[in-house]
C-alpha cells in the first residue's frame, strides 16, 4: 500500500467512516472529505432533502458525481456512503485510485450507533434493524470484494481504528485483507 495515495472508506451506516475518517487524515497528514457533506455543500440542501425532492435515484446520480470528481484529487482520506459501491463507475474510480478500507461492524453495533440519527433517508422505516440487515445482505459481497483492507470498527474508539488503518497501509502484512 502507498501511504502517500488516497484512502477511500466504504462500509455501511454506523461503520464509522465520517469519524474514523478524520481521524485516519490526521494521522496521514491529508485532507479529509465526507461524500455526503460534499453533497450537501453543493447542493445547499441536506441528504434527506435530495432524497425527498429526487429520490435515491437522484441522490444516487449526485454521489457518482462527486466521486468521480473527489477521486481524482491527491491526498485525501473519501468517507463514502454506505451504498456508494452499488454503481459500477463508483466501484472502478475507488479501486483504480486509492486504497479501500472496508469498515465493517456486527448488526448490533450498526443499529445502536444509527438509531437515534433522523439523517438517514433509508432507515426511516419501521423497522430499520431489518433495513440495515437487508442493506448488509445486499452490500457486504461488493464491500468485501472492492476492498483492499479489511478493518473490524466493533467497540472500539475511532483513534485506535484509525491507528490500526495506517499502520496497515504503511506495513501491510502478506494477506491485505486480513482482519484487525
Amino acid at each position: 500500500m502507498n501511504p502517500q495515495g488516497n484512502v477511500f472508506l466504504i462500509g455501511p451506516m454506523g461503520a464509522g467512516k465520517t469519524t474514523i475518517g478524520r481521524h485516519l487524515a490526521a494521522l496521514l497528514h491529508k485532507r479529509f472529505v465526507d461524500v455526503d457533506q460534499e453533497i450537501e455543500k453543493r447542493t445547499g440542501v441536506t441528504i434527506r432533502v435530495i432524497f425527498e425532492i429526487e429520490g435515491e435515484a437522484g441522490f444516487r446520480r449526485r454521489e457518482s458525481a462527486a466521486i468521480e470528481d473527489l477521486t481524482q484529487d491527491l491526498g485525501i482520506v473519501l468517507a463514502t456512503g454506505g451504498g456508494a459501491v452499488l454503481q459500477e463507475e463508483n466501484r472502478k474510480a475507488l479501486k483504480t485510485r486509492g486504497t479501500v478500507v472496508y469498515l465493517q461492524a456486527d448488526i448490533e453495533t450498526l443499529v445502536e450507533r444509527t438509531r437515534r440519527d433522523r439523517n438517514r433517508p433509508l432507515l426511516q422505516t419501521e423497522d430499520p434493524r431489518g433495513k440495515i440487515e437487508e442493506l448488509l445482505r445486499q452490500r457486504e459481497p461488493i464491500y468485501r470484494a472492492l476492498a483492499d483492507i479489511v478493518i473490524d470498527t466493533g467497540q472500539r474508539a475511532p483513534s485506535s481504528v484509525a491507528r490500526d488503518v495506517a499502520l496497515h497501509l504503511t506495513t501491510p502484512g502478506p494477506d491485505e485483507k486480513s482482519l484487525r
